[in-house]
């Protein structure tokens, strides 16, 4: 039994993973509410919250599935907040100590990008080299989370390479920012993505950065920026009055974006699937149109369960099976800007 750490920002998180099996537990600690006064995540709570609250979740593991039978721990130790990692690591360490097993490290980002084969795994754990090597790889994945937006390639052999990525805002930072300047709260893009319902995506062009250039990066920064020339231009009231209308408009240009270039990526071949992970990839009009782009393309679309596109244990676990390697304990440190090309 493995047993998954995850600390990189404010989310406590541990996992119980069966080889040959699957997940057999999750348990989580959210701290959105704690940080929402502040509008964003305050790095010096997020790492005394962790503190205060691993001991909790692992008596609730211990309870509610048993910690007995644990022969290996992995943990992410980057990329993330570094006062996070350094709480998640320090748990990961004492526990190896103390039940005299192996600590391996995990890179979170990688761990994202994996995140969409765990349904495959769960469905067909005896077979799963031989079916994905058949069916799904090589793979496009598409990482979209708060700090993130990358397109990569996952190889026969599992090598993961950088295809694109943002120049300046990750497509999360955007919506947050823009739900921010509409002062719709904390976490800004659910909220954005709750009023775009029913919103008429064409009422407000915005702008879709380096979607014409023939390389795969991304480019959001402008689009803030975009939108607060278009709140000044119509007035404070008369944005109030059509946020619906904005949202919807606002958040059309990030999708947009991110599927015209994964289509791009697409046409390059060679394909089998394509992959959608990380915490912005729980938008729900996101994931339809990424849905669609598969069956237009006519490749395999996997996207990541919806408990598994934030912070999560699960995937952590997940991704040091799928990848079957790591370094020991006494080698390990924590990577703040651990970049997904590096194995952790």
């Amino acid at each position: 039994m493995l047993l998954a750490i995850e600390s990189s920002c404010d989310e406590s998180a541990l996992a119980l993973f069966e080889r040959g099996v699957g997940i057999r537990g999750e348990w989580i600690s959210s701290q959105v509410s704690l940080h929402a006064e502040y509008g964003g995540v305050v790095p010096d709570l997020a790492s005394r919250e962790h503190l205060n609250n691993f001991a909790p979740l692992l008596e609730t593991a211990r309870h509610e599935h048993g910690l007995e039978g644990i022969s290996e721990i992995a943990v992410t130790t980057g990329p993330g907040l570094a006062a996070c990692l350094a709480m998640g690591l320090a748990v990961a360490n004492a526990l190896s100590l103390a039940w005299k097993v192996p600590v391996y490290g995990v890179n979170h980002l990688r761990a994202h990008a994996h995140s969409p084969f765990v349904s495959v795994y769960e469905d067909c754990p005896e077979d799963f080299d031989t079916r994905i090597a058949e069916a799904y790889l090589p793979h496009l994945s598409l990482i979209v989370s708060g700090g993130n937006t990358i397109l990569a390639r996952i190889d026969e052999d599992r090598t993961l390479s950088i295809l694109g990525q943002t120049i300046d805002d990750a497509a999360g930072e955007a919506l947050d920012k823009g739900a921010k300047l509409l002062a719709l709260g904390y976490p800004g893009g659910p909220k954005l993505e709750k009023l775009a319902v029913g919103g008429d995506v064409k009422a407000y062009r915005f702008p879709r950065a380096l979607v014409d250039k023939p390389h795969l990066d991304f480019s959001f920064s402008g689009l803030k920026t975009s939108l607060r020339y278009q709140v000044e231009k119509m007035g404070v009231e008369a944005a109030e009055a059509d946020l619906t209308n904005l949202c919807a408009s606002y958040q059309e240009a990030v999708v947009d974006a991110l599927i015209r270039k994964t289509e791009r990526a697409l046409k390059a071949g060679g394909y089998k699937s394509i992959g959608l992970s990380g915490g912005v990839s729980n938008n729900g009009v996101l994931r339809s149109r990424f849905e669609a782009l598969g069956k237009k393309r006519r490749v395999k679309s996997l996207m990541a369960k919806r408990c598994h596109t934030g912070d999560n244990a699960g995937m952590i676990a997940f991704s040091h099976v799928f990848e079957g390697q790591g370094r020991e304990a006494g080698l390990l440190d924590i990577v703040p800007a651990l970049p997904l090309d590096r194995l952790a």
